[in-house]
């Protein structure tokens, strides 16, 4: 993929024109995955933002995205390429009735016309070259890791009936990974990596006024404390970047100009996704408090 690019400034300040704040060292890692034409692994806790990097790139440097969507079990026929086996059938049968050779049967039924390209073929082919996001490559098992290292060492796939395909424009490929076990130490050497963390207060207040610019500074200091001081709790699920978006969202639709227990209260379906993490919060401290009324006092972010 060549995609005129300077220098890491200017890449950060194209990222931000369609508004993706990349740290230093993402930065500098997806540039390097532009001017090396490798791969790059991105890891960190779900929803901080390792997708929608993948999508700001595309529309950074201009190119379709093309998604595939790791799972467990997920195979060479879901991601490569597939026959068409009914029509594969179909040429067949009329071949027979027109009594031709069955060596010439097996080879045209093998054609491109045969073939149905998955995200990893159509990647290779397509023009110009993509932007691949393999979503997810830790929900996927062993065998399929292995799959992936031709293509992202080589940017080839081979096809036993027809051959090896190689790229003849280089895609940028981004695998994400919310380590939910550990990817092979094989397809790690293959690509460039970087971690992306939860934002500090400072950067995840301005990703906030970026998306709602109708909020005002004090809410949104307000709500990045409050979602800091959540981050440091041994919460089962702490929020990431993803859901103080979508908080963000919906303090603008209720019209919140400062954050109170109640609005946190009634609003905490957005930042928590699990039971004993919301109950954390409202349970009692004293007779007066909850949990939550307590940190909003502490931290002044909110009316007691």
């Amino acid at each position: 993929m060549n995609i005129s690019m300077a220098n890491v400034s200017q890449l950060v300040s194209r990222l931000a024109e369609v508004g993706y704040l990349a740290g230093p060292d993402l930065a500098m890692a997806a540039y390097l995955a532009l001017r090396l034409q490798r791969p790059l692994l991105l890891e960190g806790e779900p929803g901080v933002g390792k997708t929608a990097f993948a999508q700001a790139m595309s529309e950074t440097v201009g190119r379709p995205l093309l998604r595939l969507q790791c799972y467990y079990g997920i195979d060479l026929k879901s991601a490569v390429y597939d026959w068409n086996y009914a029509r594969q059938m179909l040429t067949i049968r009329m071949a027979e009735e027109r009594e031709e050779g069955h060596g010439k049967i097996q080879e045209d039924v093998f054609g491109p016309e045969f073939l149905i390209a998955r995200p990893l073929l159509q990647a290779l082919t397509m023009k110009p070259a993509p932007v691949l996001l393999i979503d997810e490559v830790d929900r996927t098992d062993e065998a399929f890791e292995a799959l992936l290292l031709e293509f992202l060492g080589e940017y080839q796939v081979s096809i036993p009936e027809s051959g090896t395909v190689r790229a003849d424009e280089i895609p940028l490929v981004v695998l994400t990974s919310n380590r939910t076990r550990d990817v092979h130490d094989a397809l790690r050497r293959r690509c460039l990596y970087a971690w992306i963390g939860y934002p500090s207060p400072e950067r995840e207040r301005a990703i906030l006024a970026r998306r709602r610019p109708e909020l005002s500074e004090q809410l949104l200091m307000q709500m990045t404390a409050f979602v800091a001081r959540l981050r440091e709790e041994p919460l089962v699920k702490r929020p990431g970047l993803a859901e103080s978006i979508a908080w963000a969202e919906a303090l603008s639709v209720l019209g919140a100009k400062v954050l109170t227990p109640e609005v946190v209260e009634s609003t905490l379906g957005l930042l928590l996704k699990y039971y004993d993490d919301v109950e954390m919060l409202r349970r009692p401290v004293g007779r007066e408090m909850t949990s939550l009324e307590q940190w909003l006092h502490e931290s002044g972010t909110g009316a007691s």
